[in-house]
């Protein structure tokens, strides 16, 4: 993998560039749509590729891991290969999900044993059979299993939390070192950076992360909660920190305005299930704000979705059909929703990214923040 900074902005710590893998170019700052189980929900390959325009794509180590499971994908070629995605692709170790199953799990120095939500069968996961798994599943970009602490979280979890991930990461890395791809391209591992929302932590675990010099870096364990200054305060921190010429991943952000105001301190990548998760219940993000198609007001009015962000889909349908489609609880109406939420989402850092190479970025974030979070 290979990282340029196209343009720094002036006014922020906002920047444009493109990381380089075996599977295509991606322009950042740029959003990626998650796929947990191998696919993004209600959206066909063809749609994300031609509609939505993603440049990249995510899927979950935990839940492939456990269905449809490791000799499938590699018997499939890996995941490419799988579901027919050609542009590259992300994994999350599993940590977040392993440790969501607070009651069916055992952190220990070793790893974790966890129980399958699915079937209630009993797996381990250490740092080394984490990386396999990820070189299995053929993801381009994979990331370090660490451990995702909540919020609220006690000083002292957080540190010896930290403290762990750091040993398990330096784990990850000899694995990594010693095993190569299985299907004839590169694979790239980025370190996590946790410490919950102590300063002192974060920066520590920061400069580590730094320090074992990988071709990118992620921040983890931030938006579970905290209130977003304090989410801003800390990604400012270790953003900061992070060595400029590698790609920053801010992991499981977040609203359109929380990437604007992320953009702006110098994050480059971002995921979050908000587009196809609100989606499915009704709520629609638009270039003027935020949308319940549920509410009586959308019943006749015969617009396009959000004609201002192109696409089929946005500028096809009406709210008013749409509205129809959710209130009659039809399939068609989470894939219209999914669809034009995650084209809204791309279209927002690529917006991000013209006016950053313009100059004139900070302006814009200002009058877009507002725009974005207002509800029509």
């Amino acid at each position: 993998m290979k990282f340029t900074l196209s343009q720094q902005d002036s006014k922020s710590k906002a920047r444009a560039g493109v990381v380089k893998t075996d599977h295509g170019d991606i322009q950042t700052p740029i959003f990626m749509p998650v796929g947990t189980a191998g696919s993004v929900k209600a959206v066909h390959q063809r749609e994300l590729m031609y509609d939505v325009k993603a440049e990249i794509i995510l899927g979950n180590t935990y839940h492939l891991y456990l269905r449809p499971g490791l000799d499938i994908l590699e018997k499939a070629g890996g995941l490419h290969k799988f579901n027919g995605w050609t542009k590259p692709i992300l994994t999350d170790s599993g940590g977040y999900q392993v440790f969501s199953l607070s009651g069916t799990r055992k952190i220990k120095e070793d790893g974790v044993m966890f129980k399958s939500h699915i079937d209630g069968s009993k797996h381990h996961f250490t740092p080394e059979n984490v990386m396999d798994i990820q070189r299995t599943i053929g993801a381009d970009i994979i990331m370090a299993f660490d451990e995702c602490t909540p919020y609220p979280c006690e000083y002292g979890y957080a540190r010896n939390s930290m403290e762990m991930t750091h040993r398990w990461l330096k784990r990850c890395i000899d694995r990594f070192e010693e095993t190569e791809g299985k299907y004839g391209y590169s694979q790239t591992l980025f370190p996590i950076v946790q410490g919950s929302v102590y300063k002192d932590l974060r920066k520590q675990s920061a400069e580590f992360i730094a320090s074992t010099n990988q071709e990118g870096n992620a921040i983890g364990g931030l938006s579970v909660g905290e209130p977003a200054e304090m989410m801003y305060e800390m990604t400012e921190l270790v953003t900061d920190i992070l060595p400029a010429e590698k790609p920053r991943y801010l992991m499981g952000v977040g609203t359109p305005a929380n990437i604007l105001e992320c953009i702006a301190l110098g994050v480059d990548m971002f995921d979050c299930v908000m587009p196809t998760r609100n989606a499915r219940n009704g709520m629609l993000f638009t270039s003027e704000g935020i949308i319940n198609i549920r509410n009586e007001k959308w019943k006749d009015d015969f617009s396009a979705i959000d004609p201002a962000i192109g696409g089929h889909v946005s500028t096809f349908y009406s709210k008013a059909y749409l509205r129809h489609l959710v209130i009659s609880k039809e399939i068609l109406a989470a894939q219209i929703a999914s669809i034009h939420n995650l084209s809204f989402y791309l279209w927002l850092v690529k917006q991000a990214r013209e006016h950053i190479l313009a100059g004139d970025f900070a302006v814009w974030k200002d009058q877009m923040v507002k725009k974005v979070s207002t509800r029509l």
